[in-house]
């Protein structure tokens, strides 16, 4: 009887030892459903041990061991193992994370009737993949000779990916000087003198792990040396992992990698998917049949035999950090994978992370630039609008109103800018001070009029718009502040003649409405855009040249430490989508702090100037990346439950900290109340990750020991965006 352990998804860090007559070591990685407690669950062989801590006569046997598909090869359990030990998370948590659910329940890969693949049996599987794996490589060949890539081909020689590399290093299939391999279709723009520096520097180096950020402006192209660099690793017979930070970019993303490499197999992967479709995905990545993988951050977990290359795009964005769950940051995860595969990556950004930009300077990173934009032959030009004297219309200053007239003149399109969905934050009675605040949160119910619901956008808490104050009776209450279904209204009444189009998670709540509203305004059908950071970036409209911003001021003087950052992040992005083709471009801040010097740097275009500015000031003030933080944080339906046990944690950390780590005071969160629970955090933090990693180790062990309410959640967030 061989002994089977297993990771299960617990929260806590223990592996669970079984017993199966027919397991053999091709079992190890495969997932597995066993009996747990009164009830049967699903998790991952990670090993075959000889002989068990648990007396072989209390070991139960496994129930099902799935040998329809591949099992995940040693490189994937080394990841996961990676992501469980450096954000202390449990092993079969972090599986169940990375896996999707069909594939993780053990018995249902995907749907049989609609993927006979699953009813072919170990050898049918492995000779339909090997027929693929021809065809595919045939094709490929096809397409090189007929594209002047290579002068000679062996097809019959060439049965996949991996002998088509071998062939190019033998010299049987030979570049053509000057040309790309690729498995692209034809019809490919003409590359700059700063992208194919870009795509040269990445192809020319050494076989091995190098990381590179590709910082270019908006509209210069980085996607362009995304799909050459990709088509290079395509036509070495190798896999491609592509990150996006959104579902909401791949719409565009997926049609131009489709076009580009048609006879590529590329899969999709994120969580809007069915189930079905991701797990049909997850197996084309591990059995090697799918060649590019594009995704947002689950899609890091992809199991890749082939894995010859990653891309990062938008490496900058906060959605690469999970936020619930296991809290990992999949761009620092793909780093990782990449450092342990041996391939290079590359991170790309207009306005990238000031980690990433330190590490460029540090040299632990190497540094490409696209100073200059594919078709455009200028940067839009950027405007401050001083508000301070100015009486606003709704929000709108008469400049604004005045560019976006001349734009709709010439048949141009405007964008209005404004990072708040609703109509307006907050319904307020003047006569007793009543106002709409949620009664699960610290925060306040959205008006919005459209279908006159009151809704908090924390917790999804929904009601219908009051006809009178709740308290005093009053019929006068007043929606307070703006959002983007006011200025939608307001700017209908200021251009009655103009198609005015909202553009926000409201009113693209499918990826269909998303889809259908990024043709409208490809195809001119709409001319002034009210949007949301949904439109700030991974977008290209060619009639659209001014963007004007709104709201911009409130991130100033936030208490996050990151929020100066983000904001000039999101100025910049948001600034690029105006005139990307041939039409001139400008950009409108409203502000009514106009020489801050944010503006400036960002009326320069000046990436550098903002990122040395913003690191000398966290220099100063101990904040990352100059040291590394972990944040504990606990919730209960009382403050005081939590705090009192993060004053205990914080409590023994002061007794187990070595010199060297910083032990702060227990806080409520800015949003103390969500959902119906009180939040609070305790920061901890040391100049050295290695130091802060193994104390952390440590403590949590005996955080885990304590009891605690069942009442009282915690949470440890490792490398914590939000403090």
């Amino acid at each position: 009887m061989q002994i089977v352990r297993v990771a299960l998804p617990v929260p806590i860090p223990q592996l669970f030892d079984y017993t199966s007559q027919d397991a053999s070591e091709e079992d190890i990685g495969r997932c597995v459903r066993v009996p747990f407690g009164r009830g049967e669950k699903s998790g991952v062989i990670v090993a075959l041990p000889a002989v068990s801590d648990v007396d072989p006569a209390r070991l139960k046997p496994v129930r099902h061991i799935q040998r329809e598909v591949s099992p995940l090869p040693a490189d994937w359990l080394e990841l996961v193992a990676f992501v469980a030990r450096y954000y202390h998370e449990p092993l079969g948590e972090v599986i169940a994370l990375a896996l999707p659910p069909g594939l993780r329940r053990a018995d249902a890969v995907s749907d049989r009737e609609s993927d006979p693949l699953l009813d072919l049996g170990p050898a049918g599987h492995a000779a339909l993949a090997a027929g693929r794996r021809v065809s595919r490589a045939l094709t490929l060949l096809q397409q090189l000779q007929a594209a002047g890539v290579i002068r000679r081909s062996i097809a019959r020689e060439l049965p996949d990916g991996a002998a088509l590399a071998d062939a190019m290093r033998r010299g049987w299939v030979v570049p053509v000087r000057g040309a790309s391999p690729a498995t692209a279709a034809a019809g490919q723009p003409e590359l700059t003198d700063e992208q194919r520096a870009a795509v040269d520097a990445v192809s020319t180096e050494p076989a091995g792990f190098v990381p590179w950020l590709l910082h270019g402006v908006t509209g210069s192209g980085k996607t362009e040396v995304y799909l050459r660099l990709a088509a290079r690793a395509l036509a070495a017979g190798q896999q491609v992992l592509m990150l996006v930070p959104e579902i909401a970019l791949t719409p565009q993303l997926e049609s131009r990698v489709a076009g580009r490499f048609p006879a590529a197999c590329v899969v999709s992967l994120h969580s809007g998917l069915a189930e079905g479709a991701r797990s049909r995905g997850f197996v084309q990545a591990l059995e090697g049949r799918a060649d590019l993988v594009l995704g947002t951050r689950l899609s890091v977990f992809a199991a890749m035999p082939r894995l010859g290359l990653i891309l990062v795009d938008e490496e900058h964005d906060a959605s690469y950090k999970q936020q619930e769950g296991v809290r990992y940051s999949a761009r620092d995860v793909a780093v990782w994978r990449a450092r342990q595969r041996g391939v290079p990556i590359v991170l790309g950004s207009a306005t990238p992370s000031l980690e990433s930009w330190h590490h460029v300077r540090a040299e632990r990173y190497r540094g490409l630039r696209l100073n200059a934009r594919a078709l455009a032959s200028t940067l839009p030009k950027v405007r401050r609008i001083d508000t301070r004297r100015l009486r606003l219309d709704e929000g709108l200053s008469p400049a604004l109103q005045s560019a976006i007239g001349e734009r709709l003149a010439r048949g141009e399109q405007s964008l209005v800018f404004l990072n708040r969905r609703g109509y307006a934050p907050v319904l307020s009675c003047p006569s007793c001070g009543w106002v709409s605040r949620c009664p699960h949160c610290s925060a306040n119910l959205v008006v919005h009029l459209a279908d006159r619901r009151l809704r908090c956008h924390h917790c999804g808490c929904d009601c219908e718009v009051p006809h009178a104050c709740p308290v005093c009776g009053n019929q006068d209450i007043q929606p307070f502040g703006r959002g983007t279904q006011r200025i939608e209204a307001r700017l209908a009444e200021l251009f009655p003649e103009a198609r005015v189009l909202r553009v926000d998670r409201d009113s693209a709540r499918t990826r269909s409405q998303w889809e259908s509203m990024l043709a409208q305004i490809a195809n001119g059908e709409a001319d002034i855009l009210v949007g949301t950071q949904m439109m700030a970036k991974g977008h290209d409209f060619p009639k659209l040249t001014l963007v004007g911003v709104i709201g911009a001021d409130a991130s100033l003087h936030a208490a996050d430490f990151r929020a100066p950052e983000r904001l000039f992040q999101q100025l910049m992005q948001v600034g690029g989508r105006a005139g990307r083709a041939h039409l001139p471009g400008e950009v409108l801040v409203q502000t009514e702090y106009p020489d801050h010097p944010l503006y400036r740097c960002l009326v320069r275009h000046d990436f550098d100037a903002f990122a040395e500015s913003a690191l000398s000031e966290r220099r100063a003030a101990g904040f990352p990346p100059f040291t590394y933080q972990a944040m504990l944080r606990a919730d209960a339906p009382v403050l005081d439950d939590a705090m009192q046990f993060l004053a205990h944690a914080r409590r023994l950390a002061q007794d187990m900290a070595p010199a060297g780590v910083r032990v702060f005071d227990a806080v409520p969160m800015r949003l103390t109340r969500l959902a119906r629970r009180e939040r609070g955090q305790l920061l901890i933090e040391a100049d050295e990750r290695a130091l802060l990693q193994t104390f952390i180790g440590r403590w949590i062990e005996v955080l885990r020991a304590q009891r605690t309410s069942r009442e009282l959640r915690w949470q440890l967030d490792i490398d914590p965006l939000e403090v």
